[in-house]
């Protein structure tokens, strides 16, 4: 996928926090250690420095939502990751984001923490993210 169609997909599945322009997507393209992992209507972004990864953006076209896409990309994230040398993985998930929250539990992540007020929501209230993480067995 090129950045401007992440960018897209990133308008329309984003509203905490505010979506990633095209430019803003590519620049995470270009680092050195970025991973994207995508299906046919979402991806997951992130990157990985030493043997961390960090899950900067997942997102789904809210019309293919519910289908499995969010999770087989976050599954082929952890393996990418991992095949890069990262042994942990973390993210961070707006508190409301109810459904994200449950697809990082069942996928194996755990809550370490909360950044309050690391969001600001549609009106500029502050949100809280969660801290997750999952440790990645090694292949």
């Amino acid at each position: 996928m090129t950045a401007e169609e992440l960018a897209a997909i990133h308008l329309k599945a984003m509203v905490v926090p505010k979506a990633w322009s095209a430019q803003t997507m590519q620049g995470f393209l270009d680092f050195p250690g970025a991973v994207l992992a995508t299906s046919q209507a979402g991806f997951a972004l992130g990157r990985v420095v030493v043997d961390e990864a960090e899950l900067l953006t997942l997102a789904v076209d809210p019309d293919a939502q519910r289908q499995g896409q969010a999770r087989r990309c976050l599954l082929d994230f952890e393996q990418m990751a991992r095949d890069k040398g990262a042994a942990r993985i973390f993210l961070e998930v707006a508190a409301p984001n109810v459904a994200a929250r449950a697809l990082y539990l069942q996928a194996g992540f755990g809550e370490g923490g909360v950044r309050r007020g690391y969001y600001r929501g549609t009106e500029g209230e502050p949100i809280n993210a969660i801290v997750m993480s999952k440790t990645l067995i090694p292949a």
